[in-house]
């Protein structure tokens, strides 16, 4: 639901300062309209004065308008990071400075935001996920190839790659929310990277759900013929094998999704960041819908693994009957031999 409306809080400091705003863009518009109602008469040297610096107000607030909006691109190019290998990549690559460490995440300053233009800033989550805030699509290639690859454990095809994404918008006129995937946020925060860093543990955690969900999507289309085979010929054309293949997939699965739930519980950040940063973040869960995604996720599993376990039942069933039948012809077979045994005793069969 793109078009679902969830609004961000915002500190008390940033309502004043947009109250602030509002008024003077209405006191400005105001004494636009009285300038314009003055210029009816014989034009004087005020009008030129005044009018003509507004046009040109308007025209530059419209490009620093257009310069606060800018992408967020999130990758999932690996199962996790090597901790201590990304450390080493960033540092051989940027000033010590311009990266900050956290308990799950490394905060890197691409390049430094300023006054009419957002910064550029990268967040490395050890479990695979990489936030790109304000880089245009070459430099996030270049972050891909050159630092995410040589840090990634068990790396994914880059065709195979989760890539979700968004927009951001820094306003100082509008309230902060997210809504059509596009996050607006007060222009303070464009300088705030703790700010980006809650919004980017939500959008993080989605990408990495919304793997799991392509993965068990994959394999409900791989097996969905199966029941199909079974309610229309009530045989399954595959092997006792390849069903035992099926269940050690979804099992792998599953237990990936089990270690999953550790990575959407509340990170430990916000254990110490402020209560807005932790409410911020469960606004953006909100609207990721994260909670109802993992149950359709977990729902998805039992009907597999349930699917599963009465293809491997009918095997197993099959193969009893077989054996039983084995079993029985050994049996039919041993009554024969006695038979014959006991007609040769009395001479009815053997003496030719």
């Amino acid at each position: 639901q793109k078009d679902k409306w969830v609004p961000l809080p915002e500190d008390e400091e940033d309502e004043s300062q947009a109250a602030a705003d509002l008024a003077a863009a209405a006191a400005t518009a105001a004494a636009r309209s009285l300038g314009s109602e003055g210029s009816l008469g014989t034009p004087t040297e005020d009008f030129a004065l005044n009018i003509a610096p507004g046009l040109f107000q308007d025209f530059d607030s419209h490009r620093t308008a257009a310069r606060q909006r800018g992408r967020i691109t999130l990758f999932c190019p690996a199962d996790s990071f090597d901790r201590k290998k990304l450390d080493e990549v960033l540092r051989a690559n940027f000033p010590s400075s311009a990266i900050k460490s956290y308990p799950d995440v490394f905060y890197v300053e691409y390049f430094a935001a300023t006054d009419e233009a957002p910064g550029g800033d990268l967040f490395f989550f050890d479990y695979g996920v990489v936030a790109c805030w304000g880089l245009d699509s070459a430099q996030e290639t270049t972050v891909m190839r050159t630092l995410a690859r040589q840090a990634a454990n068990q790396p994914v095809n880059i065709g195979d790659m989760e890539v979700d994404q968004f927009e951001f918008n820094y306003s100082s006129l509008e309230k902060p929310h997210i809504q059509n995937d596009t996050v607006t946020l007060h222009r303070k925060a464009a300088k705030d990277h703790q700010v980006k860093l809650a919004i980017s543990y939500a959008l993080a955690q989605s990408t990495k759900l919304s793997l799991h969900e392509r993965r068990v999507t994959e394999m409900v289309l791989e097996t969905k013929h199966l029941p199909e085979s079974l309610a229309r010929t009530g045989k399954v054309s595959l092997k006792s094998e390849t069903i035992a293949k099926l269940i050690g997939k979804v099992f792998i699965q599953k237990a990936a999704v089990n270690l999953l739930s550790s990575v959407l519980d509340t990170p430990e950040f916000f254990w110490r960041a402020p209560d807005s940063f932790q409410a911020l973040y469960e606004r953006i869960c909100e609207y990721l819908e994260l909670e109802e995604r993992v149950e359709v996720l977990n729902a998805r599993f039992a009907v597999l693994q349930e699917m599963l376990d009465m293809l491997r039942d009918h095997e197993n069933n099959h193969h009893n009957a077989r054996l039983e039948w084995i079993v029985i012809w050994l049996i039919v077979i041993e009554v024969v031999v006695g038979l014959l045994e006991v007609m040769g005793l009395f001479g009815l069969v053997g003496e030719h």
